[in-house]
């Protein structure tokens, strides 16, 4: 994957806010998925989940408990290489952050022979 130096900062804030914010978290799993030319890696806790009005709020500038930039510059960042972050989880179960990379940021490893 073709992504700024600063993406670690960009899973820590996921972590980060998945035991300040998730409630009763115990598991924040990642994962990657392939859909057709396009990738994601999937960043998901079992606690409380967001709420339907506050998914997108989540990541403007000054919104949250404490400073309100952390998932703010997670998507600053992602962005810069064209990578998007929504949160697609379902209240009550969990939050599901989603980044979709297209063809041409990420690539499939090859084996060498």
């Amino acid at each position: 994957m073709f992504a700024d130096p600063l993406i670690a900062k960009v899973f820590y804030n996921l972590m980060d806010s998945a035991v300040r914010y998730g409630g009763n978290v115990s598991t924040v799993r990642f994962s990657v998925e392939e859909q057709g030319d396009d990738c994601q890696i999937i960043c998901e806790d079992d606690g409380e989940g967001v709420i339907a009005e506050e998914k997108e709020k989540i990541f403007e500038r000054g919104f949250g408990k404490r400073t309100g930039l952390g998932l703010f510059l997670s998507r600053e960042i992602l962005t810069i290489t064209g990578i998007t972050i929504l949160e697609n989880g379902e209240p009550g179960k969990g939050a599901r952050f989603e980044m979709k990379m297209h063809t041409g940021i990420w690539r499939r490893e090859v084996e060498h022979i």
